[in-house]
This record gives structure tokens, sequence and C-alpha cells, in this order.
């Protein structure tokens, strides 16, 4: 995707200095927004980045026809040098600053080549190439169409053009959303229908908004000008602020949860970094079975506190080990721990899933239906941890170790454990 961008926006360099830019005011402009949106990025939830305001700018530009009614379709190829040139201005101090400091820690150390760039240096690169791919996606479906007159048929002050420049819009966001996934499935593993699931539920969110935005900048440029892209992009940085409050308060519940996830290291009930890695391995399964972003949250914070109601016990167990325990002693902690749970302001259905642990399994309606797939997961993540620890204990090595859990774990599936999970944990920790 990296490459078809660089070739993409290689060929539009070309063609706009072979060519001369159209209307050069009205590109610089809508450059300069783009650069200043790429500069406001936001996080969103599943650490992925957007700039709201750059991918306004881009959709706007690409879908910009008459301004202050005169024609002045930019064309596919200038829409992606513009676009890319907004982009490289607000990511090339950032590069090299980075490649300065990776550069000069190198040299410190004596190292070889230094490693991967950071995580949030690949979103950025990521999202760069999204919005210049989604942009020249749709100036091809709409430039074509209005330079060579089709949407003349259709009054600029119409419904049929809103409607036309609606359906452009929601066709390359879609387009926006099927390159996230395919990139969230190259970078993650994400298998890519739920992530294709989760952008596509964004898209009731800052998805919304860009695309409106987008649109109302197009629409009200031909009216008033260049004042539109300051004037109506104003409450989409309104709006930025909003997500980044949000954003804020997922992280506060994040340290919330990992505080009380310590709770009974520190009490001495659990082996130290027992509740991280069995949300480890509970994510990794999850995204195996093609869990989506919210579920993963969900997951991670259920398996995090799946052991708080140890806190409750005279005697601490053996190890922490509560897979060695009797079924019932285990749902009592289970239960124990989701009535904390429920008191922290934790979502609701985290204590729902951390109750329902250690639940038969299969289940009474024959099938383990009742009982929530992550549920299933923390339980299987949960043994696996215990009984590795317990091997370790034996002073057996870590692969005998390794295949000593394994094999308990599968003579457990279908019987105490969900065979589907099961299959997957062996997978991904085999």
């Amino acid at each position: 995707m990296h490459g078809a961008a660089l070739a993409l926006l290689a060929a539009s360099f070309g063609a706009v200095a072979v060519r001369g830019p159209a209307q050069p005011g009205v590109a610089l402009a809508f450059i300069a927004l783009i650069a200043l949106g790429e500069c406001v990025r936001i996080t969103l939830p599943g650490d992925r980045e957007q700039a709201p305001i750059g991918a306004a700018g881009a959709l706007a530009y690409a879908l910009l026809g008459p301004l202050r009614g005169l024609p002045a379709g930019p064309g596919v190829l200038q829409v992606v040098a513009v676009t890319g040139a907004g982009l490289l201005l607000a990511l090339l101090p950032g590069a090299v600053r980075a490649a300065v400091v990776r550069a000069g820690a190198g040299r410190v150390r004596g190292a070889g080549p230094p490693g991967p760039a950071p995580w949030h240096e690949r979103a950025r690169r990521d999202g760069a190439a999204r919005r210049l791919l989604g942009a020249g996606f749709a100036a091809a479906v709409f430039q074509p169409l209005y330079n060579s007159g089709v949407v003349d048929r259709f009054s600029a002050d119409g419904p049929a053009y809103g409607a036309f420049l609606t359906a452009v819009a929601a066709l390359a966001v879609l387009c926006d959303a099927v390159l996230a996934a395919l990139l969230r499935r190259a970078r993650s593993g994400l298998r890519f229908p739920a992530g294709l699931e989760d952008e596509l539920r964004s898209l009731f969110g800052i998805g919304t908004a860009i695309a409106a935005t987008g649109m109302l900048v197009s629409l009200a440029a031909g009216e008033v000008g260049l004042w539109a892209l300051p004037l109506f992009c104003a409450p989409l940085l309104l709006a930025q602020v909003s997500f980044r409050r949000a954003a804020a308060a997922r992280a506060t519940t994040g340290q919330t949860i990992a505080s009380l996830a310590k709770a009974t290291e520190v009490a001495g009930y659990t082996p130290p970094g027992h509740a991280r890695r069995v949300a480890d391995t509970a994510c990794a399964v999850g995204r195996e079975l093609g869990l989506g972003t919210r579920e993963l949250a969900l997951l991670e914070y259920a398996a995090l506190m799946h052991d708080i109601g140890q806190l409750s016990l005279v005697e601490p167990v053996p190890g922490g080990a509560t897979a060695l325990l009797p079924d019932e002693e285990q749902q009592r902690i289970a239960r124990l721990g989701s009535e904390v749970i429920r008191r922290t302001g934790v979502p609701r259905r985290v204590a729902e899933q951390v109750a329902r642990l250690a639940d038969p399994f299969p289940s009474p309606d024959g099938g383990g239906r009742g009982v929530p797939l992550a549920a299933r997961i923390i339980r299987v993540a949960n043994a696996h941890d215990d009984l590795l620890t317990a091997a370790r204990g034996r002073g057996a090595g870590e692969a005998v170790g390794r295949l000593e859990v394994l094999e308990a774990l599968r003579l457990g599936r279908g019987r105490v454990y969900d065979a589907r999970v099961v299959d997957a944990l062996v997978r991904v920790r085999g």
C-alpha cells in the first residue's frame, strides 16, 4: 500500500510539474489546510491515528467543483499532488527529527543499523498513505464526471448535486475503511472482517464528521470562496477536542484497571506479572478468533481483573493458581471479583465476563453458548499461565513446560475448555 501511494504521488507530482498547477492559489490554500490538519492528529481506540481536518480538507479538494460560481475542477492528479504536498509538509520535519535521533542513538550504542520505527511513526505513515489513496479514489470518481460536463446536468443549488456529492463521499469513506482494515491486518494480524467491522463502526463517529465537513467545504466554496476552509472546519476542530477528552477518559479507565490488577500481586495472592501475561495471551487468542477493537479492549480489561476476587480469600491459593481449584471455588471467586468490578465504574460487560469465567463448559444448554466468548478465552489463558507457572516451579524446562501445558489443555478440550479457544491458543502460543 505504501508503494502504491508513493508511485501515485510521484506520477502526480510529475504530471503537475509538466502541465503546471491549475489555480495555484487555491491549491496552496488546500495544502496549508491539509498540513495543518496533519499537525493536529488524534488517537482513536486501538492506537489508530486520525487527522480529521486533514482528511476533510483532502476530501473537499477532491470534490471541488465550482468556486464562486466558476469551474474549478483541479483534476485527479492535481488532487493527489496537493494532498501529498500537504502530507509531506506536515510529516517531513518529524521524520527528519526521528531519523536523526535514531541515528544518534545507534552511534552512541555502537550498534548496527537503527531498529524499526516506533509504532506512532508507522501509524502516521500508514494514515498518510490511506488519506492519499482515499483522496485519489474520491477524485477519480468525481473529477472526470465534473470535468466532462456530466455533473452539469445537476444544478449546483439543487438537491441532486448534494446527493451526488454525498454518494461520492460515502464511497470515499468506505474506501478508507477498507484500506485501514488492510493495514491493520498487516500490522497487528487482526483478521480483515473484524478490522473492517471496526472501521465501519467508526464511520458513525469521526468518519461521519469528516465526510460531512468535506462535502460542506466543497459546497460552501462555491458561494464564499476560500473563506469556507477555516469557517467550516472550525466545528470539526471542536469535535476533535471532544474526541481527545473521550480518549483521556479511556486512558484513565485503563490506568484504574491496571492499578486494580496489581492489587492481587502486591497482596501476594498472584505471582508478579500474572494478570498482564493472562491479558496478553487472551488478546492474542481474541485476535486469532477475529474479535474487533472494542471486544479486544473489554477482553483485556476483564483479563487484567480476572483474579480480583482472590482478595476475599483468608489464605492465598498456592501460587495463585485458581485453575487448579475445584469448580465451585473458582465460581465463588469469579462472582466476588465481579461484584468488586461493578463498583469501580468499569464498563458493565467487564464485570459480566469476569462473573462467568468459571461457569461449566459445555454449559447446561448443551454447547457453552450461554458463556460469553471472552470468559471462555480468559479461562483458557488463565489456565495456560497457571499451569506454566506450576511446571516451572517443578523445575521443568521452558520447552518441556510449554508442551506439558498445551497437552493438559488439549485433554480438557471440549470438556472443560472451549475447543475453538484451545485451538487458537495452540496456534498463537504453540
